[in-house]
């Protein structure tokens, strides 16, 4: 209903033109020559009651009736010999009127198809029409494909100033569509190559800053996974001085208790979107709970020998490996996607990013907003510090240091479980996911600074942006490499990384 209506309101604005329509529409029934013209003069005319007369047409459902023609009804087509027929000729008519008339269609879809179908025609003859749908349409990426075509429809005036109009037109912009078409009508006019020459290269350098918006994106989304996969290192090494080579694994404890959450709502239709927010708590409950058997069952016994520490949790990250895969199988688990974490997402000036990676952002910067509250604003964080700074003392003011170890270590798996829950979007599930962050995650929390949270923030993201501005010129395992390279370069002048930390805890 509301196509129509929007239809009738475009009839409505064309009151002069309904003579020469009416003039041309019994021309559609008779022979092919005089069908051809009626098409394409119904198409130059850009009138939109003409769009339903030549859809049906070219579909053999316009009917011969009595003083013109009559559209049959939707279905299969019809038989008979009031059915009007068409040769190759007003086929090929019918292809480009109905390119044109598709420019005042209700559907904004045919609208833009309509557009980037006369960017590639190039022809002088829409000119008018595209003047004419562009002073009425209203969507702004419908509006910015249509003056496109509109200056590559003037790239074909025989007017120069016509042509000089077009090209800095297409110059204004930063479409390669636009760069292509200015590419091809550069050696057809000497005495305008200059104005298309600096024309190409203003979109080159937009192009240009568009990769590096793209790329800077890029390496925000890389780090923001580097953040979350270290944050929860950051506590259970930087704080507690434990070298958890588990760490991995808890990440991918955390993507496979997303899985099991959305298979178990999949069968609810009112739980099944809210499968991946509901996760979040599942991830972190379940791997805080392994976090915390796992230190007081084994690590609380090796305070003070990192070496024993660094090799028991070695094995206990193999263990749990080997239980997923008994569990799960070895073959990778797919994540739906909500539908509001799908697809792309433009930002000004056409830079395009995934919807997915800009979530995975801003979860990030909330996890650790949560992290810093939870350290800073609570009295579990400020027993934690006390712990850290002195042990015995804390101990002697009534501290059960003991607790404090189990719920510190318990809090660092828990947010390792929320890195899996964001990598699982990114990701295929696999016994193996965490694995791969591991080496990464100590390099932020050691390039950072050792217990800083803004260290790991800063180191996060820096490494994730050079990684990826490096790639384009290295590949990504020597881009990878020449970071390792790098990190280790600055932490021979800076071993205690960027943000040292400070008190009796980094004295001792």
């Amino acid at each position: 209903m509301i196509r129509w209506f929007l239809l009738l309101l475009l009839l409505a604005a064309l009151p002069a033109r309904g003579q020469d329509f009416d003039s041309l529409v019994p021309g559609l029934a008779g022979g092919f020559t005089q069908q051809a013209e009626a098409v394409e003069r119904l198409g130059a005319l850009g009138d939109p009651r003409a769009l339903p007369l030549l859809r049906a047409l070219s579909e053999s459902r316009l009917l011969r009736a009595e003083g013109g023609v009559r559209v049959a009804p939707d279905g299969p087509a019809p038989s008979g010999p009031e059915v009007i027929r068409i040769n190759n000729r007003v086929r090929v008519a019918l292809r480009g009127a109905l390119g044109r008339l598709q420019l005042v269609s209700p559907d904004p879809a045919e609208r833009l198809a309509a557009a980037d179908g006369l960017l590639r025609a190039r022809s002088a003859e829409d000119i008018p029409l595209l003047e004419a749908a562009l002073a009425r349409e209203a969507v702004p990426r419908i509006r910015a494909h249509m003056e496109l075509a509109l200056g590559a429809a003037r790239l074909g005036s025989p007017d120069p100033a016509v042509r000089r109009a077009g090209i800095a037109a297409l110059g204004g912009t930063a479409s390669p569509e636009a760069r292509a078409v200015l590419l091809a009508a550069r050696g057809t006019d000497e005495a305008l190559s200059a104005d298309v020459n600096a024309a190409v290269a203003a979109i080159d350098r937009r192009l240009s800053l568009r990769r590096a918006a793209e790329t800077a994106f890029q390496g925000l989304s890389l780090g923001s996974v580097l953040l979350l996969a270290a944050l929860g290192l950051a506590v259970t090494f930087g704080v507690m001085g434990v070298i958890n080579m588990a760490h991995g694994e808890f990440v991918m404890i955390g993507a496979y208790t997303t899985v099991v959450v959305q298979e178990a709502l999949r069968a609810s239709p009112t739980l099944a979107p809210w499968s991946l927010p509901l996760a979040i708590p599942a991830a972190f409950l379940v791997t805080a709970a392994i976090g915390a058997a796992m230190e007081r069952g084994l690590i609380r016994h090796l305070y003070g020998r990192p070496l024993e520490t660094l090799l028991l949790t070695f094995g206990v990250g193999m263990v749990l490996q080997q239980v997923v895969r008994l569990v799960f199988g070895a073959q990778n688990r797919e994540v739906i996607s909500p539908p509001w974490m799908q697809g792309t997402l433009t930002l000004p000036f056409d830079i395009t990013v995934t919807q997915n990676r800009a979530w995975i952002i801003l979860f990030a910067l909330a996890v650790l907003a949560a992290t810093f509250a939870a350290i800073r604003l609570t009295r579990f964080g400020l027993e934690m510090r006390a712990v850290v700074q002195n042990r015995r003392i804390a101990a002697t003011m009534g501290i059960r240091t003991g607790r404090v170890d189990a719920l510190t270590f318990a809090f660092g798996s828990g947010i390792a479980g929320l890195a899996g829950v964001a990598l699982s979007q990114i990701d295929n599930v696999s016994p193996n996911l965490g694995t791969s962050y591991i080496i990464d995650s100590f390099m932020v929390v050691v390039f950072g600074g050792v217990g800083s949270l803004l260290g790991t923030l800063i180191g996060a993201f820096t490494l994730g942006v050079v990684n990826k501005l490096l790639e384009p010129w290295a590949g990504a395992v020597l881009a990878k490499v020449a970071v390792l390279v790098g990190i280790m370069l600055f932490i021979q002048r800076r071993p205690k990384g960027l943000f040292a930390l400070k008190g009796r805890a980094a004295e001792s």
